[in-house]
């Protein structure tokens, strides 16, 4: 058992042992840092493809998130870590790109949570991924993380979010029922609810689901054949996609969704150079 296996499986065995939206909690100060070192071509080759970027030119906006991602579970599943990992639902992320980023670049990771913040259903973590050439900071990503609890009071502490506008569509996308398993492969993250029917109803989804970060990655993808680099994007997860299915991309500006149906799984915006 490696990588993000052995953290999953950590998790497994630390998470009934932490209860969410315990008074006092607090974060480890502990950073992860990752070394400067080559990226593998053959893992980013594979990543490229299953998300739909090339696989020549810049480094993808969202991949250093994934090469940091190891690192952040080996914090989320550790046992000062405050929350349970199992359970923990990704609600939003927002990635900025200080300038291109390109797969010579040997870049130095480093990873740490960054606050806890009451939700209306629980508890969010938000963990930081950042990373350097030269100790100059090049890219950062903010991730926000739910573990759902009651909350113990009858007053909201953040309103519902109102239905966002529809916006016109753009594409379609058929995803297949093996899409979570090839993502997981070319990421490393294999977290049972993307793989299969029988270990996603483990964890209470009905059906397996879509990566989030796939769904981000596959939205770049699509808008980066637009004039102008890419430089951050802001998305917000607001329903599984279930796989398989049909989900259609839609856009308009600097604003993105996809949607099945009349279901809308994911929000975002993004900013381009110039």
């Amino acid at each position: 058992m490696t990588g993000l296996s052995l953290f999953l499986a950590r998790g497994a065995v630390t998470s009934p042992f932490k209860r969410a939206g315990r008074p006092g909690a607090a974060l480890p100060a502990d950073r992860e840092v990752i070394p400067p070192g080559r990226i593998a071509p053959g893992p980013l080759a594979a990543y490229s493809r299953v998300c739909g970027f090339a696989e020549s030119g810049p480094l993808p906006l969202t991949y250093p998130h994934v090469m940091g991602f190891p690192a952040a579970m080996r914090l989320m599943t550790a046992r000062g870590f405050p929350l349970p990992v199992l359970g923990l639902v990704h609600t939003w992320i927002e990635i900025t790109a200080h300038r291109a980023l390109h797969p010579t670049d040997e870049l130095e990771l480093t990873v740490y949570a960054d606050g806890l913040t009451p939700h209306r259903r629980g508890t969010e973590v938000t963990m930081v991924t950042e990373a350097r050439l030269s100790g100059v900071l090049v890219w950062e990503s903010r991730s926000g993380y739910l573990s759902r609890h009651a909350t113990g009071t009858t007053t909201p502490t953040s309103a519902p979010p109102a239905s966002p506008p529809e916006l016109p569509a753009a594409a379609e996308w058929r995803l297949p029922a093996d899409l979570g398993r090839r993502y997981g492969a070319a990421s490393g993250d294999r977290n049972p609810i993307h793989l299969h029917p029988v270990t996603a109803r483990l964890f209470g989804f009905p059906r397996h689901i879509a990566h989030g970060m796939w769904t981000v990655a596959r939205c770049l993808a699509e808008a980066g054949t637009g004039p102008g680099r890419i430089r951050s994007v802001r998305a917000d997860f607001k329903a599984p996609v279930p796989l398989p299915s049909t989900v259609t991309y839609a856009a308009e500006g600097a604003a993105f969704q996809v949607r099945g149906g009349s279901r809308v799984h994911l929000t975002g915006s993004l900013t381009r150079e110039g």
